[in-house]
């Protein structure tokens, strides 16, 4: 009897050291105004060391709903599970319910960083782990915006993928990325043809990136079949039939970023 009653001890001790994530799957938070909600969708994984906000590019909707899943089709929001089986928790920001549109001008807006702030806050209340920001295209905007307006108590490390360079469209090297005191990675395909998101002037920014201890530029070349829009996610923009690869360069990266130290 003395054995059972260890037994069941044993076993209730392993299931409290598990975190529960209620919130698993899509959700919505408060976005502070007009009764606004940020629609966001939440995988933990329980050997997480870190927290991954993803931040889509385009006009960041969810894409059609199907069972529960967003049906949007952005290179970031169809890898969630991919980086979630990386080792990381994941949640994916998607554009808040006042909102028609997610452009380039709106993205670097204080009203649009203190809804970023309200995903962090949601991500360390839930996970308790250090936060990275990872945005593609337009996305790219929104967290450089961010990792800059919030500083590194807030966000831990910054991933820039397709990264909008543009400048009259508020392209990375416009913000005060000299300012950014965390990792930085900028990932961009050798093929993109898309014209806000130029790869030889994303490899230019790493010039700017004066004040990052780790920072690293990486252009992949892999996948196949590009089509539609070349500014879309199943272009060579959106990493098309090789986005898994570069989603393994990505995680590597963030779990050792002292690679490519400069």
């Amino acid at each position: 009897m003395k054995q059972l009653h260890l037994l069941i001890a044993l076993f209730a001790l392993l299931f409290l050291a598990q975190p529960s994530f209620a919130n698993d799957g899509l959700t919505t938070i408060d976005a502070g105004r007009n009764g606004a909600t940020i629609p966001i969708f939440v995988l933990g994984n329980p050997a997480a060391t870190k927290t991954l906000i993803l931040l889509p590019g385009g006009g960041g909707d969810t894409g059609k709903i199907i069972l529960g899943q967003p049906g949007s089709n952005n290179f970031l929001s169809r890898s969630r599970e991919l980086f979630q089986a990386e080792g990381f928790n994941v949640i994916v920001m998607y554009r808040a319910s006042d909102l028609d549109d997610l452009d380039t001008e709106y993205r670097t807006t204080k009203p649009h960083i203190s809804k970023i702030e309200r995903v962090i806050s949601f991500a360390k209340q839930e996970f308790k782990k250090p936060v990275w920001l990872i945005g593609t295209s337009r996305g790219t905007v929104s967290a450089t915006a961010a990792s800059i307006a919030l500083g590194p108590s807030a966000v831990s490390g910054l991933v820039l993928t397709s990264s909008v360079t543009d400048a009259k469209r508020n392209g990375i090297g416009t913000q005060a990325i000299d300012r950014l005191k965390i990792p930085v990675l900028i990932v961009h395909h050798q093929k993109d043809q898309c014209k806000i998101c130029v790869p030889t002037d994303a490899a230019k920014l790493m010039d700017q990136l004066t004040s990052s201890p780790v920072k690293q530029f990486i252009e992949v070349e892999g996948g196949s079949d590009p089509t539609g829009d070349p500014c879309g996610a199943t272009h060579w923009h959106g990493y098309i039939n090789y986005g898994s690869e570069t989603v393994k360069i990505i995680a590597g990266w963030i779990k050792h970023p002292t690679i490519g130290k400069n």
